[in-house]
């Protein structure tokens, strides 16, 4: 709020359309503005006038009872009895439309205000443009002044009478022209805004300085840092900030003088008054389809970094200004891509589709019909034209789209002359070495890429040194701080910049400490999967102090500050990258004590630019000599960098290679005029050295090089190359590597000393394998290069777009390459060349004349060039011995189909001991070296699909823990099994085939806990106490329900997925305070629900009920509750604020709860969006495969759907949530119609983040109803509901029935006989139970008839059954089938689903399903009944195809197929695939087979009404009596499928012989929970079902 204890002092005016009305200063709010109102801006200073005050909810409070006061001190002062009126209007974009501007034009009508009164519009740009424009028409026009309160209104909106509001078709497309009377800019308001909103206004303040005056451009970028951290503050008063001040009024003085002095020459926007648009044209488009997330200034500044690229792109601006551009607003917190990591969080990823944002354009007031008008730049300061210019549609395709096709047909100019930007590799160096030196330096052809920028933002914020501009942006001056520099509070963010990442981490090193202790440096996904070790260990090994933060070895790391590490002696691996040594050399003058470096293990790679580090610190007066005794050893002095007056960049020579290998592959000369054979860069000697051998007519002298290709298709391959001084350039040798071959037929070239290139970007060797493979073109890959069998101009048209990984160097490669494919090319990553060369897309267009087209990018890319998917990692499991890793382990085999290995039996079998004997013989030290022996080597030989089951003590060893951590840390499965303490003590007391342990056995436990914690990413908690000895001993519903936990683990399942499937969802809200006694209730409770929601703040842990419950007490409640049902569980902590119990303030306590849930792999995980940030972000970084439900609840009803007062909980819900819950109380049922259309409005604008949005109360209940998403129910069955107004899951359905959102629907049974059909009792009793209005009958016919036909196309049909003898006929009348039923040739189930289109119109899309053999499969699983081993089906009938699909489901092999007809068991087992191995038995039949190999599961599907035949029976007799030749025991199961009569002589048979029997009636309920979860998207409890099903 703005202070009353100071004085305002006189404002500055600033005169616009000859008047003085627009007045700046701090604090003339609360006394000058009232003054001047009442003496100077109404008509008559003595006459009675009402001024009408219009403001948003947001701000009112804070600002208009202040000025109503002075106010109200001055009317009486003057005695002239003026009335102040106020109205306040909802905030944000969505109000700023027709229906406001109306309640505001009422309002006034109301008050009776007439042509005399005056409108005060206070707020931001959505005020002012919208109360501006009531004014305008309003009585055709009343008086306002504007007082705008946000840095975006001061500078922009306000200023020049442009007065909108928005209508559907676009924003701001309704208005008028209508000049405020006065414009009042109050310094002091910004004190109070929001760091975001501030930050949104420098938008337009860097706008006007690009445009119009670069010396104002400058003072921006030279105050960036300063008002950066005074944004960061927590104090943001004047007081103690003069220098802020005077910076804050001088920005905003200069930006408003720039727009008046526009509008002065050009009110009603006939030409100049365009350039004011410059970043809208795009910027607004961008804009129209991320509102509101996206605020307008953050929109226009990624417009004009693009509208500032397609001025490069069409030659009128250079690269450099770009780059200035770019960075301005970079350092003040703007983004300048959508890739920005902080726009597409809080968008929620939402697409701006090249061909929406050029629609979008399209209506825009500048263009001129047609033809878009956009601003373009010449230089910072100056437009190229005093008006916006016309733009062709093709050229602005191209600069919007991140892939780019290359049309080939174009013709090369003959001669071409370019010069490639700066050197990457000198330009870095340069950076840092100006950056410790002291003084000033002033660079010249520096890189301006994102290399480059990153490493400039660094060094700013390290505080290294200070950056400006001089010579229109060319000339960059570094002012050094000698190496005086401090730790960087902020994250170092270096996105994939490697070079940046080495350099800076020993720069860091050199910090001292300051408010922050160390550094820490970050960046994307590859740059964190890219090595620094060796260099980290160097610097550890000399005293720093460097923790790895994510996986050890890379980034993100935290570099202690250390004023300087030690010196002296430095051994250094530098086998993988130079990078590491010129880091080291670069800060090695800064040490305290002079360095001797010694590079070892083996010959350093690219010695060139270790050369080229030391050439350029003697140019920075620090001499290193080179050992003439020691091989690879260098000696550097104690000193400190001076800095040169100037420093000349050379241009890079390895972006030179492209420009050059153009000329070559397309047989046109090319001159690169300053890279030549005095070039310090290795890659400077590639046209000697490749391509003259290849060719080329090659000159090179001092400073140049041009090269003449052959004719095309005359390249010629090179045998044998070593490219190891000049690696980067083996990419673009090898494009034309594709394209070589001789006379003599040899084609080959063969490119070695490239290793390194494997963990550079991507791995490029990998990636130009897969590449050129796309043309045709055959690639061998070896550790150190690549052959490549060129095939002249044969090139294949690629198929599919070349994918560039994000890497510079391919990208430009492939353009080169695709000059001469048969037909265009589209490559992905056009973005990614900004890396070393950001105009290299304008340099063909320009100076080659290639035709270059924009193209939409893939959502995805399944290519990889890095290794093994992340997908496909092997995966650990850890844990106590006696906790089922084996077990689990084959269970979670069984569930991928990966090989299961046993560390201690793969430990025992290489090394040909036993571990009882090691330990014995040779004691447990040995045993723990072998044990680590064993991990480090398979997980070298065995990275992917795998599953190991680790020893108990794996965790001992620190080397194994970091093996572990790192696995999972990289994307890897580490899995915990976990057992209750006494249950894992009673198994080892008695356990004899390991070592005893010495110890006590429950202190180990305890010891162990922390280690298996944080080695594994997972855990999985046994609740069953009976000890697992081996795999017959466990619950068959354990496996269940770990295989369910490993799908989802393993995302091999999606429950999201699954549930965005359903047109309505439901979870039961369980408010239990434990879990424990309850399964049965929970069992009833979650029929027919969707999820299942655990309510962790109201559990009550009897070891202290007082307290929030502990991860102990919950990780065993979320296992209770798993026991107790199937369905996805939502984890949720409500807390007090928000309507639960967790204590408001147990930040600590809820963030070990939510990472517990994590680590249990719930399904969804509710997060309260009130938590600090900082827990939001270590939850949602972290939730793998877990489903973050962003929540609000505004128990007391305060925030409004109508009135925008959600939309700042919704926008930061879409920041975290990939589902959003939104939930208020209803005092009025028109409450529940405001938020149907907030919903719809939301939903369009992210339609791929589904909504949960409810009112509480009973007046809300509608709302319950309607929500049809995940909405949580209760139950009779609950204590009590977990939420004022809840209903259960039943009275919402039929509540959706009454009010039309659920039509009643026809299910019938078809076949014959079906009267005594089953399925109209359990699906009948189902509807009831879960509220559905629908119907199930049945239709009674032994073939399809038309009547057959109408009723399964009849809009009202909802589903079917199919039964004998229809079973295969009816597949014939579906749309489409499901994969078992192709299989199995017979369906069971009709699914109508007519949200899919069809080419036939009709009504349903029917898809036919097969469930029995589901419920075969079902029925066989719950007895224990598996694979491996033989299974049996019993005859030949109509579902005996499905039953041989169940019993290979369940891994039965081979199947045995018995029956009375040798030649039908043929036939059949002929028609099924081969690999199921099924092999038909008759009574004639030579049993000695199947006494081999006897089934332990078997279905029956012959008909039990009647007597069985005499020779099956006897045959049965035979096989059902034979026994395992090995003697083993085993569990031996048969599934009757008929059901009629309940015990069948099939049945007493088999019980004869000692098996167990499953009737038909189990059967039949389980395939019709199938069918129910198909119909309706939710399962039914079995054993409800069951009785349902036997009920008479």
């Amino acid at each position: 709020m703005i202070s009353t204890s100071e004085t305002a002092q006189k404002p500055i005016k600033i005169s616009i359309l000859g008047k003085d009305t627009i007045h700046i200063e701090r604090n003339i709010w609360l006394d000058y503005v009232a003054e001047d109102l009442l003496k100077n801006v109404k008509a008559d200073s003595n006459s009675y006038t009402k001024f009408a005050l219009v403001t948003d909810t947001n701000i009112s409070s804070l600002y208009v009872p202040a000025f109503r006061e002075s106010f109200e001190s001055w009317t009486r002062k003057l005695g002239t009895g003026d009335r102040l009126l106020t109205y306040l209007v909802p905030p944000g974009e969505t109000s700023k439309s027709n229906d406001t501007v109306a309640a505001v034009h009422d309002w006034l009508a109301a008050n009776k205000c007439s042509r005399d009164s005056i409108v005060i519009a206070l707020g931001g740009g959505v005020v002012g443009d919208m109360i501006g424009y009531a004014a305008a028409t309003y009585m055709r026009g009343i008086s306002y002044v504007q007082v705008p309160t946000t840095l975006l209104a001061m500078v922009d909106s306000s200023i020049g009478g442009k007065t909108a509001i928005d209508i559907p078709a676009g924003k701001n497309l309704v208005g008028a022209f209508w000049q405020p009377k006065r414009n009042y800019v109050d310094l002091a308001f910004l004190e109070t805004l929001p760091e975001r909103e501030f930050i949104n206004g420098m938008a337009e303040v860097i706008k006007t300085a690009a445009i119009w005056n670069e010396h104002e451009f400058t003072a921006l970028e030279e105050h960036a840092g300063l008002l950066f951290r005074y944004l960061k503050s927590e104090q943001r008063s004047r007081e103690g900030n003069d220098e802020i001040a005077t910076i804050l009024k001088r920005i905003v003085t200069e930006s408003i003088k720039v727009k008046a002095e526009v509008v002065s020459a050009d009110e009603k926007e006939g030409g100049l008054r365009n350039i004011l648009n410059f970043g809208h044209s795009i910027g607004h488009a961008y804009e129209a389809i991320l509102t509101p997330q996206i605020l307008h200034g953050e929109c226009v500044a990624v417009g004009m970094v693009k509208e500032a690229e397609l001025s490069r792109y069409l030659g009128v601006l250079s690269a450099s200004a770009v780059g200035r551009l770019t960075k301005c607003l970079a350092s003040y917190g703007l983004p300048v891509s959508l890739k920005d990591k902080t726009l597409r969080k809080r968008s929620a990823n939402r697409a701006c589709a090249v061909d929406n944002v050029l629609s979008i354009m399209a209506v825009d007031k500048k263009n001129q019909g047609s033809r878009k008008k956009i601003v373009l730049l010449s230089s910072i300061g100056k437009t190229y034209e005093p008006k916006a210019s016309v733009v062709a549609d093709q050229d602005i395709r191209v600069v919007l789209s991140l892939a780019i096709r290359i049309d080939p047909s174009t013709k090369l100019p003959r001669n071409s002359t370019c010069t490639p930007p700066g050197s990457k590799s000198i330009s870095n160096r340069v950076l840092v070495l100006a950056a410790l030196g002291s003084g000033k330096c002033k660079l010249r052809n520096l890189l301006l890429s994102d290399d480059t920028e990153v490493m400039m933002t660094a060094l700013s914020k390290l505080g290294c040194a200070d950056f400006s501009w001089e010579d229109s942006g060319n000339t960059l001056v570094v002012t050094g701080k000698g190496g005086q520099h401090s730790a960087s509070s902020e994250e170092l963010y270096l996105g994939n910049a490697g070079t940046a990442s080495r350099f800076l981490t020993t720069v860091a090193t050199l910090a001292s400490s300051s408010s922050a202790k160390s550094s820490t440096l970050t960046g994307n996904a590859r740059m964190k999967e890219r090595p620094i070790g060796p260099l980290v260990d160097a610097l550890t090994s000399n005293g720093v102090i460097i923790s790895y933060k994510g996986s050890r070895g890379c980034l993100p790391i935290e570099v202690s500050a250390s004023s300087g590490f030690e010196g002296g002696e430095i051994k250094l691996a530098a086998s993988t990258s130079s990078q590491y040594v010129s880091s080291l050399l670069m800060c090695a003058p800064y040490t305290r004590n002079p360095v001797t470096l010694k590079l070892v293990g083996g010959k350093p790679i690219s010695q060139l630019y270790i050369d080229m580090t030391i050439a350029m610190m003697t140019s920075f007066g620090v001499g290193v000599k080179k050992s003439s005794e020691e091989e690879h050893t260098y000696h550097i002095p104690k000193n400190a960098y001076r800095n040169p007056p100037t420093y000349e960049v050379e241009s890079d020579a390895s972006s030179a290679t492209y420009p050059l290998a153009i000329a070559a592959i397309t047989g046109s000369t090319c001159t690169v005029p300053n890279i030549g054979s005095k070039s310090m860069q290795g890659d400077a000697r590639f046209a000697v050295d490749v391509l003259g051998p290849m060719g080329c007519d090659v000159v090179q002298n001092d400073n140049s090089t041009t090269v003449t290709g052959p004719a095309r298709g005359q390249l010629r391959p090179l045998p044998k190359i070593d490219m190891e001084p000049m690696t980067d350039a083996f990419l673009t040798a090898s494009v034309l590597a594709a394209v070589a071959h001789r006379r003599d037929g040899s084609a080959t070239t063969n490119i070695t000393g490239i290793a390194n290139q494997r963990v550079k970007e991507c791995n490029r060797i990998a990636a130009m394998k897969i590449g050129l493979a796309k043309f045709g073109v055959l690639c061998r890959e070896h550790d150190d290069g690549l052959e490549i069998d060129g095939i002249g101009l044969g090139l294949k048209q690629p198929s599919s777009r070349i994918h560039c990984y994000d890497d510079h160097r391919i990208a430009m490669s492939f353009s080169i390459l695709s000059l001469v494919a048969p037909g265009p090319v589209v490559l992905d990553d056009r973005e990614c060349t900004a890396k070393t060369w950001p105009g290299w897309w304008d340099e063909l267009f320009q100076t080659f004349k290639v035709s270059l087209e924009g193209a939409e990018a893939l959502e995805t890319h399944h290519e990889t060039s890095a290794g093994v998917q992340q997908s496909s990692k092997s995966i650990f499991l850890i844990g106590m011995r006696g906790a089922g890793k084996t077990t689990a382990g084959r269970w979670a085999a069984s569930v991928l189909d990966w090989p299961f290995t046993d560390l201690d039996e793969e430990l025992e079998r290489h090394s040909g001991v036993s571990i009882m004997d090691m330990v014995k013989q040779q004691g447990w030290e040995t045993f723990r070296h072998a044990e680590s022996e064993t991990l480090r080597r398979l997980v070298r030989e065995k990275p992917s699909k795998h599953i190991f089951a680790c020893g108990g003590g794996i965790v001992e060893g620190e080397e194994n823990r970091k093996i572990l951590v790192d696995w999972h840390q990289q994307g890897g499965v580490v899995l915990h099994i976990s057992r209750p303490t006494d249950s894992i003590v009673e198994y080892l007391q008695e356990d004899k085939s390991r070592p005893a342990y010495v110890n006590d056995i429950a202190g180990v436990i305890k010891r162990r806990e922390p280690w298996y914690k944080e080695c594994s990413n997972y855990q999985y908690f046994v609740t069953e106490t009976k000890t697992m000895r081996d795999a017959d001993s466990i619950a068959v519903d354990e496996q269940r329900r770990f295989s369910q936990f490993f799908r989802l683990i393993t995302q091999d399942t999606d429950p999201l997925t699954v549930i965005k499937q359903s047109n309505y969802s439901t979870f039961v809200s369980l408010t239990f305070p434990s879990i424990a006694t309850h399964e049965a209730a929970i069992r009833s409770a979650t029929i027919g629900a969707n999820a299942v929601e655990l309510r962790v703040d109201l559990l009550i842990d009897p070891h202290d009920p007082s307290k929030p419950p502990s991860e102990a007490y919950v990780l065993q409640q979320t296992s209770l509750l798993r026991v107790a049902t199937d369905l996805p569980v939502v984890f949720t902590i409500r807390t007090q604020s928000q309507g639960g119990r967790f204590p408001d303030t147990a930040h600590t306590e809820a963030l070990a709860l939510y990472k517990l849930a994590l680590r249990l792999g719930v399904s969804f995980i509710d997060l309260e969006m009130t938590w600090p940030d900082s827990l939001l972000e270590q939850i949602t970084s972290h939730k793998r495969h877990s489903r973050i439900i962003a929540s609000h609840h505004d128990p007391a009803g305060n925030l409004k759907w109508h009135n925008g007062s959600w939309i700042p909980y919704y926008n930061r819900a879409l920041l975290y949530g990939d589902i959003i819950k939104l939930i208020s109380f209803a005092h009025d049922t028109s409450d529940n119609d405001s938020l149907e259309t907030f919903r719809r409005r939301m939903s369009t604008q992210n339609p791929n983040t589904p909504l949960i949005l409810l009112n509480m109360g009973t007046q809300g209940q509608l709302s319950r109803i309607r929500n049809p998403f995940l909405t949580p129910v209760t139950h009779p069955s609950l204590p009590s509901s977990a939420a004022p107004g809840q209903l259960s899951a039943a009275d919402v359905n039929r509540g959706r029935h009454l009010i039309g959102l659920l039509p009643r629907k026809e299910f019938l049974i078809f076949g014959s006989p079906v009267a005594g059909s089953r399925s109209p009792a359990l699906h009948n009793a189902a509807f009831t139970l879960t509220g559905l209005p629908h119907t199930y009958g049945r239709f009674d016919s032994p073939t399809i008839t038309s009547q057959t036909r109408e009723l399964i196309r009849a809009p009202h049909f909802g589903g079917g059954s199919v039964t004998i003898p229809l079973k295969q006929e009816m597949v014939k009348e579906m749309d489409d089938i499901s994969e078992d039923v192709r299989i199995i040739g017979a369906m069971n189930t009709i699914v109508p689903t007519p949200h899919l289109s069809n080419e036939e119109g009709r009504a349903s899309w029917l898809v036919g399903h097969n469930t029995d053999w589901q419920g075969i499969a079902n029925s066989l699983s719950t007895v224990g009944a598996k694979g491996p081993g033989a299974g049996m089906v019993i005859g030949n009938g109509g579902t005996a195809r499905a039953a041989a699909y169940a019993l290979m489901k369940l891994h039965f092999k081979p199947i045995w197929l018995l029956g009375r007809s040798l030649e039908k068991l043929q036939e059949l087992a002929s028609s099924l695939p081969q690999e199921w191995d099924v092999r038909p038995l008759a009574a004639s039949s030579d049993l000695r087979d199947i006494e081999a190999n006897p089934p332990l599961a078997a279905a029956a599907t012959v008909p039990a009404d009647k007597p069985l035949d005499a020779g099956l029976q006897g045959l049965l007799e035979k096989v059902l009596k034979m026994r395992n030749p090995s003697g083993k025991a085993g569990k031996r199961a048969l599934v009757e499928l008929a059901y009629k009569p309940r015990h069948t002589s099939t049945m007493e048979l088999a019980e004869g012989a000692g098996w167990i029997t499953i009737p038909g009636l189990e059967v039949l309920t389980r395939q019709g929970v199938e069918q129910f979860i198909l119909w309706e998207g939710v399962r039914l409890d079995v054993d409800w079902a069951r009785e349902a099903v036997v009920r008479e």
